[in-house]
């Protein structure tokens, strides 16, 4: 069965088709897919570690290092390493190799925020806030970013407080993982009113087991498949990618296609219509994207 033909029942009951497949009906990203591949003028921000741009994924993708990493011999199969090359490979990896490859077709812009010897995605308010501001004074129009901030003064939480504005006046859309602690809080960033949250669901569409939940996330956030996503790792061997990171890079991707179908619209007209696609907000769940109907209302609107 076509993407195209993938209707609403057949994104909530996915069971009969392949877990790739139904990851991405689930938010009905198949249609849109299939109108583009995305515009090479869309520049998508990843702050996150440093993506390894000759993996074999990521081969034939624009991706351009704003903050270039040596690998240290072995350090490729770091954590930072492989959740970023993951990362970008959802967004930007050839498709065909068995990845979602959302949008393959924009500009990837990688801004490394932690080293290839990090054991977790974490960083320093001050060097979070930099990445934020050097991204986004590179012209990026889409901004993922999945990574937690390290404690420290509050004149750290101010200045990323401050880039997020900045990035926001700048008409950049950003999204973030909420985070897979199993908590009920916000951070910085996810607290963020000019941030899209996003928490990782199963197949099935209810939340993950162990996502972060809670009232902003709920009120401003978006729910998308953490099930489902395999990638491909560095040395080429299948490996599962999920979570909250997983289904930020899937929204990531849907709002840069939207981003590249309608490139006159505003940032706050495209961030208005994926979070209104997504339907009603009861609970410190968010509600699950809907790209196509977010397409559609751009569609009758611009």
């Amino acid at each position: 069965m076509p993407f195209s033909r993938l209707n609403e029942a057949v994104r909530v009951k996915s069971s009969n088709i392949q877990p790739l497949e139904a990851a991405l009906s689930l938010v009905s990203l198949p249609p849109l897919m299939e109108r583009t591949h995305g515009a090479p003028s869309i520049r998508v921000g990843l702050i996150d570690g440093p993506a390894a741009s000759d993996h074999p994924s990521l081969k034939a993708a624009r991706v351009h290092d704003l903050h270039p990493v040596q690998f240290p011999s072995g350090s490729t199969q770091n954590f930072a390493a492989l959740h970023a090359t993951a990362t970008a490979a959802i967004l930007v990896g050839s498709r065909g190799q068995g990845v979602p490859s959302v949008c393959p077709g924009v500009t990837l812009l990688s801004r490394p925020i932690f080293t290839p010897w990090s054991s977790q995605a974490s960083a320093s308010p001050l060097e979070l806030a930099k990445a934020i501001v050097e991204v986004t004074q590179a012209g990026v129009h889409v901004l993922n970013m999945s990574l937690s901030v390290e404690p420290g003064p509050r004149t750290g939480l101010i200045a990323v407080e401050r880039a997020l504005v900045y990035a926001a006046s700048r008409g950049v859309v950003m999204v973030a993982a909420s985070g897979d602690g199993r908590s009920i809080n916000s951070t910085v960033i996810t607290g963020h009113p000019a941030v899209i949250p996003v928490v990782a669901c199963n197949l099935q569409g209810r939340p993950a087991q162990d996502a972060n939940l809670g009232r902003s996330v709920g009120r401003r956030g978006l729910s998308a498949s953490g099930d489902g996503l395999v990638n491909l790792s560095i040395d080429r061997a299948p490996r599962r990618f999920g979570g909250s990171s997983a289904a930020t890079a899937v929204v990531t991707g849907a709002i840069a296609l939207l981003r590249s179908l309608f490139p006159g619209a505003t940032c706050e007209v495209v961030r208005r219509a994926v979070l209104r696609s997504a339907g009603p907000r009861t609970s410190v769940v968010p509600p699950l994207l809907d790209a196509w109907r977010a397409y559609e209302m751009l569609h009758a609107t611009t």
